[in-house]
């Protein structure tokens, strides 16, 4: 028998109130997974502790399947910072969440560090922004009034970014029918507009109908619209938001916006904009840089 049921089980200690917390040790994962699998069948819940860290790696999680994932503390503080990390431990984040998991980051002691716990969607949080260790339990009440003042501001700020996005989208709206318009007319490349009212156009481009890229990229450098011939050709129908916008944009032609994404080649957050046009023929795709928002 399990020491650790035994002593639930002599202190009559319901096991579905307990979580039991898988540390950074070594050795078989099989028999670990065994013993797992007996907490479970007790009615316990699991949890892998610093996970991001040392052993709790991927492969731990699809043997164990836990219940609850603990971000690792400095794993979480140096992704809230933003950066590369950022991006890693969202995608853990969103791993844990197609897998039924609840995570938890802990190390929350600024306020920025909540917002990104919550835009990873963490379940739980626990830091020192709330308060330190106590020998004594806390009231389960004690910080329901502060968490309610430091939600409220973070989403008083995702509606602020949403209220941005909505701006960006009519502007898109604009930009769009002057581009389209320059592409139906067959105009040469100078007599393209400066676009100055749209500080966030990277790139434009147009594809046919199968994804295939039927232009150059046309970038504003140097005081001037350059071509870059390197994509001719490509067909991104693979990508994300081609699809998307065959599905969703093709028969209205509205405007479809992907999700923010990192540019591999120029390491900037974007986002791309799509909308067919001369009836349904040609994809304008227009590239946003996304800092702003």
């Amino acid at each position: 028998a399990l020491p650790s049921l035994k002593q639930l089980s002599r202190h009559n200690v319901d096991p579905q109130r307990i979580v039991f917390e898988i540390t950074e040790l070594g050795g078989d994962i099989q028999r670990l997974a065994d013993v797992v699998a007996r907490y479970r069948h007790a009615g316990a819940r699991i949890a892998i502790d610093d996970f991001g860290a040392g052993y709790s790696q991927l492969d731990r999680v699809l043997a164990l399947q836990p219940d609850i994932l603990k971000l690792d503390m400095r794993l979480f503080q140096a992704a809230a910072l933003g950066g590369p990390s950022s991006d890693v431990v969202k995608a853990l984040a969103q791993m844990a969440e197609k897998t039924g998991c609840w995570i938890i980051a802990e190390g929350v002691e600024t306020e920025d560090q909540l917002n990104f716990a919550l835009e990873c969607g963490s379940r739980y949080v626990q830091g020192f922004l709330f308060a330190r260790a106590q020998e004594d339990f806390f009231a389960t009440d004690a910080f329901v009034e502060r968490f309610a003042q430091l939600r409220q501001r973070y989403v008083q700020q995702k509606l602020g970014e949403r209220g941005r996005l909505m701006i960006m989208r009519q502007q898109l709206c604009e930009l769009m029918a002057i581009l389209q318009a320059w592409a139906l007319a067959r105009a040469p490349l100078n007599a393209l507009p400066q676009l100055q009212a749209f500080p966030w156009l990277l790139r434009f481009y147009q594809c046919d109908r199968h994804g295939t890229q039927l232009t150059p990229n046309l970038e504003w450098r140097n005081n001037g619209w350059e071509a870059d011939n390197r994509y001719l050709g490509h067909n991104w129908s693979w990508r994300p938001y081609f699809y998307q916008l065959l599905a969703e944009g093709w028969d209205e032609r509205r405007l479809t916006l992907s999700t923010t994404y990192r540019d591999a080649t120029s390491n900037q957050y974007c986002l791309t904009a799509g909308q067919f046009f001369d009836n349904g023929e040609r994809l304008l795709l227009i590239d946003i840089d996304a800092a702003g928002l």
